[in-house]
């Protein structure tokens, strides 16, 4: 038995994310991260063999919800959720113990889209059995388009956002060196990593402090806010993501993982599967929407930092 691994407080603030799904943080936290710390404590599995097992009891529950009948999908419906608190131990595990790899996140993302994908198909070719209804074949392939939407829209928004990002910190090198100026920080950032804050008044003090920075000898950081104008239009959007922040919840509340719980738990548990997709589904394209829609003003938010370090650089040449 391991006798380096800490308390179990100690061992949440180690293993939990930030911020996650609420339906992570609620209904998988709480079991995941004692069994994390005892798995740690008492055996020698790997973040590896943790994903291999996730996967395995997710084919598995793909069988129960193929046989269709009200009382497999139930147990189809455990079984998923016993597969999901193993994906998420994976990485807790990973971070606990310092066995974390590139090739065992890549390896965590690849059978979590096989998993939904056999499932999603096993699933609705259950209920076309059962009920001859042909619907159930295009929901199978809705199903298995959307999470891979989803995933994809992700990773093409973080690129963007990353590159954006990547950008302005050029720009700010620049100056800094043109004129010597203050460090960088990104609002998102500064609320992430302090989500008690009054956002408002961080904003005046930030403003403030960078008044006061240009008599002073060392000026303050500057603050780049790329969903100023987001937040502008969606006053109430502050107040929610700080309370969710607050409880480690992030604001895509219709995410990839409450649309397999849609999807493969609440509609097998109440014998309802097409409606269940059928609203779960809606739900994430709203969200996706919403979050595309956040990038575009984001967008408008960088081309007006860019020219305003343009703007400068011209004031700073015709001095």
């Amino acid at each position: 038995m391991r006798r380096d691994i800490p308390p179990l407080d100690e061992v949440r603030r180690i293993t939990q994310k930030k911020r996650d799904a609420w339906w992570t943080v609620l209904l998988v936290d709480p079991v995941a991260t004692p069994l994390v710390r005892l798995t740690a404590m008492r055996t020698r599995i790997t973040p590896n063999q943790i994903t291999w097992g996730a996967f395995i009891l997710g084919l598995g529950s793909a069988v129960l919800f193929w046989l269709g009948d009200w009382r497999w999908l139930i147990a189809g419906a455990v079984v998923y959720h016993l597969s999901f608190i193993l994906d998420c131990m994976d990485g807790k595990v990973a971070r606990l113990t310092g066995q974390g790899s590139v090739f065992g996140a890549w390896l965590d993302f690849v059978f979590d889209r096989i998993r939904v994908m056999v499932c999603g198909v096993a699933l609705m070719a259950g209920q076309y059995e059962r009920t001859g209804d042909e619907l159930y074949i295009w929901l199978a392939l809705a199903v298995v388009g959307l999470d891979t939407l989803r995933y994809i829209n992700s990773l093409e928004i973080f690129k963007i956002r990353h590159s954006m990002r990547k950008q302005i910190k050029e720009r700010v090198k620049e100056a800094r060196r043109a004129e010597n100026e203050a460090e960088l920080a990104f609002m998102e950032d500064l609320l992430r990593d302090n989500p008690e804050a009054d956002i408002e008044q961080d904003l005046q003090k930030a403003r403030s402090a960078q008044g006061i920075a240009e008599a002073a000898p060392q000026p303050a950081p500057q603050v780049v806010d790329l969903h100023q104008e987001f937040r502008s239009r969606f006053p109430v959007y502050l107040r929610t993501r700080s309370f969710l922040l607050r409880h480690r919840i992030r604001t895509h509340l219709i995410s990839g993982i409450e649309f397999q719980m849609g999807v493969f738990m609440i509609g097998p548990l109440v014998d309802q599967v097409l409606w269940a997709t059928v609203v779960s589904g809606a739900l994430l394209l709203l969200f996706e929407l919403a979050i595309i829609y956040k990038l575009l003003l984001s967008t408008r938010d960088f081309t007006r930092t860019i020219d305003s370090f343009a703007e400068r650089g011209r004031r700073a040449a015709a001095a």
